[in-house]
């Protein structure tokens, strides 16, 4: 991944607390991506979850509630987690990037893409829950969360299939609920999909 000069490390506590951690998260000022967003959106669930599921990062719904996958992306995620057969009580649900970017356009905040370096800045949140939580079984959402993950970039269609060890935990790489919203004629096979990795993944994790 490129560097970049910020870092989320300075201020991560020496700490398996997932309350001590969201409260600290509040304070980071290791990028610049705090700036012009609402508030720092830290990952949510039970914690010692088996399955951990990890996404981009914040919408414009999740920086203005501070939670994740509480906007439209949010709620086809659900929508498979219950339809794969998943108690979504027992998942752990967080972003490699933990501030929203974005630019402005009007009255409009549009979602922009966390550079390698920008994601690598917020990495240590990402390692202290998984260090929290100690799941058996991630599912990165997307390519960037694969890339936050795994270290390295991956097609998403290629390596669905696969399962890779990284974090100390099983992985696997789905596509990002928020690609259902983009396929247009492909939303329900890109759907179906999601749902049976998701379910793949909560096998594995049991």
């Amino acid at each position: 991944m490129a560097r970049t000069a910020g870092s989320a490390a300075p201020f991560v506590p020496a700490t398996g607390d997932l309350d001590e951690l969201a409260a600290a998260a509040a304070g980071c000022t290791g990028c610049p991506l705090y700036q012009g967003t609402t508030q720092t959106v830290f990952g949510q669930g039970r914690s010692r979850a088996r399955l951990m599921l990890v996404g981009e990062q914040p919408g414009d719904v999740e920086d203005k509630k501070g939670r994740p996958f509480v906007g439209p992306a949010g709620a086809v995620l659900w929508a498979c987690v219950e339809e794969a057969g998943i108690d979504r009580a027992a998942l752990y649900a967080t972003n490699a990037v933990k501030h929203f970017k974005h630019e402005d356009r009007g009255p409009r905040r549009l979602h922009k893409k966390p550079t390698s370096g920008e994601v690598e800045a917020c990495h240590p949140w990402l390692d202290a829950e998984v260090a929290a939580i100690r799941p058996k079984v991630i599912v990165a959402l997307g390519a960037t969360a694969a890339r936050a993950v795994l270290g390295r970039t991956i097609g998403i269609a290629a390596s669905r299939e696969l399962v890779h060890e990284a974090m100390g935990a099983s992985t696997v790489v789905t596509y990002h609920p928020s690609a259902v919203l983009r396929a247009d004629e492909r939303a329900a096979e890109v759907r179906a999909a999601l749902v049976a990795d998701l379910a793949r993944a909560w096998d594995l994790a049991h």
